[in-house]
């Protein structure tokens, strides 16, 4: 499920404030920080983002 863009301009990585890119596909959709020294992966559960720090990954 693929988040609006209106949502993607506004949503940002609550740890550095960066903008957040979707990746994935279907069911396993995430929002990945854009930021350099960050680089948070967020989980989107039921069509809506977790942007929770505690939620997040770092990327493998």
């Amino acid at each position: 499920m693929s988040l609006p863009s209106f949502l993607l301009d506004i949503l940002v990585c609550p740890q550095c404030h960066a903008a957040l890119a979707e990746s994935g596909q279907g069911d396993e959709t995430e929002l990945r920080c854009t930021g350099e020294s960050c680089g948070l992966v967020y989980p989107v559960r039921d069509g809506i983002p977790v942007l929770l720090v505690d939620e997040a990954r770092r990327p493998s």
